[in-house]
C-alpha cells in the first residue's frame, strides 16, 4: 500500500478520472476500503443454445473492414451494441446506456452500460486502451454502483471490453462483503 496518499480527499473526481490516475489498482481501491485479488474466475454460464450468434459473428466479420474501429465510440456502437441487443433477445434484460450516477465528489460519473436483472447486476466499460487503468476504473465503477444500493446483490459483475483486441477483457467481481476484487 503507498504512503503517498494517490487521492486528494478534498478533490473532485469521475470514474474516468482513475483511469488517469497512474497507480496500481490496490492502491486506489485501498483509499476505499476495498481489497484486490488477481485469479481465475468462475463466471455463469448458460446452457441454451444461442442460435442466432453465428449470424451476429459472420454481420460482424462483413462490416468490419468497412469501419474505422479507432474511437471508443466506433467501437462501442458498431461492436458492442450488436452484442447487447443480442443479450437483450436472450434475456430481456434492461439495458442503460451513458447512465450518470453520483454518490459523493469521488465517486461520479457515467457508466458506458448498465444492465440490471432481479438476479444480477453488470456494468460494461468500453476503452480503447489499457486494460489495467480500464479495470481500475470499472472496480470504482462498481463500488459506486454497490454504495448506491439499487439492490441487494451479494455479488456485482463488471467487465472491460478492448474490442481491438481478440480476447482483450477484464472481468471483475465485487462481492458485497467488502472482501474485493476479483480479477481475471
Amino acid at each position: 500500500m503507498s504512503i503517498i496518499p494517490i487521492i486528494n480527499p478534498t478533490q473532485s473526481y469521475t470514474f474516468a478520472d482513475y483511469f488517469k490516475l497512474n497507480s496500481e489498482p490496490d492502491n486506489i481501491l485501498s483509499y476505499f476500503g476495498y481489497g484486490y485479488e488477481s485469479r481465475s474466475l468462475s463466471l455463469p454460464q448458460t446452457h441454451r443454445q444461442l442460435e442466432r450468434l453465428d449470424n451476429l459473428k459472420q454481420r460482424l466479420q462483413e462490416i468490419l473492414p468497412y469501419v474505422s474501429l479507432t474511437s471508443e465510440m466506433a467501437r462501442r456502437e458498431f461492436l458492442i451494441a450488436p452484442v447487447l441487443m443480442e443479450l437483450i433477445h436472450y434475456t430481456q434484460v434492461k439495458i442503460k446506456v451513458g447512465y450518470s450516477l453520483k454518490i459523493n465528489e469521488q465517486l461520479k460519473g457515467e457508466l458506458d452500460y448498465f444492465l440490471q436483472t432481479k438476479t444480477q447486476f453488470l456494468v460494461i466499460e468500453a476503452k480503447n486502451a489499457d486494460l489495467q487503468k480500464g479495470f481500475t476504473q470499472l472496480a470504482v465503477e462498481l463500488i459506486a454502483v454497490e454504495k448506491a444500493e439499487f439492490a441487494n446483490y451479494s455479488l456485482l459483475y463488471g467487465v472491460v471490453s478492448m474490442v481491438d483486441i481478440p480476447l482483450a477483457e477484464a472481468q471483475g467481481i465485487l462481492k458485497q462483503s467488502k472482501t474485493g476484487f476479483l480479477k481475471a
